[in-house]
């Protein structure tokens, strides 16, 4: 089935709705993740959030690769209309803690498209989502960080957060240091500038990578110049 077929089943559908869980990839034999992007661009054109609701319930699904299927589709959905999503934010906070490692790394993702829609509920989950960081996969810390950096954006919660941040910049690992350092210089401004140049400066010397000691070099000098009076 392809997403113009989804999109008119998902037009067309009756009231007693049923049949996402069929147009997942797992449930197609499929093992790349090509329906599961139809399906969240098919949700996405027919602003289905019914579709979203089955997708949010299967998350508890007993089959895990249903509900892993279920949250590639949604943080897909988050990524082009995270406003679709948004109101199941409480649910997907919850999940955070989930046995399945790829549940919990893609619930973070799905969280990282919401900032913006639901800093609030973010915000006040940031304990949690910060622990489950912690003790989680990279690219579960990447998300963190993200997340962080798009609540630094928000005014209200800028000075908080960044002291977070902060935090997570002086243990990140050292591969992933250079792109959380890029990343974060959109948020870099007179109040922070300085301690951040100072986290940097703190770590450089224990980059063992030149590449990556360059880039973050590059930062440095970047912050500098915004800033000429550091």
């Amino acid at each position: 089935m392809t997403g113009v077929d989804i999109i008119s089943t998902l037009a067309g559908r009756p009231s007693q709705y049923m049949g996402i869980i069929d147009k997942l990839a797992h449930s197609l034999g499929r093992r790349d993740e090509i329906p599961n992007q139809e399906l969240a661009n098919a949700i996405v054109q027919a602003n289905d959030s019914k579709a979203v609701e089955e997708l949010i319930e299967n998350l508890y699904h007993k089959n895990k690769d249903i509900q892993s299927d279920c949250i590639k589709v949604i943080y897909e959905i988050g990524t082009v209309k995270p406003e679709l999503i948004a109101d199941f934010s409480n649910e997907l906070t919850t999940l955070l803690d989930h046995k399945n490692n790829r549940l919990q790394w893609g619930t973070m993702m799905a969280l990282n498209t919401i900032v913006a829609v639901k800093s609030k509920v973010i915000y006040e989950a940031l304990p949690k989502i910060i622990d489950v960081a912690d003790k989680g996969s990279v690219i579960t810390n990447d998300h963190c960080v993200g997340i962080m950096i798009k609540l630094c954006a928000i005014k209200e919660y800028s000075d908080d957060v960044f002291l977070l941040l902060n935090e997570r910049l002086l243990k990140s690992p050292d591969n992933q240091l250079p792109m959380y350092a890029e990343n974060a210089l959109p948020v870099i401004n007179a109040k922070n500038n300085i301690v951040f140049v100072n986290t940097l400066l703190s770590r450089i010397k224990g980059i063992e990578k030149e590449s990556k000691r360059a880039r973050v070099e590059k930062v440095i000098r970047k912050v500098n110049k915004m800033f000429p009076a550091l």
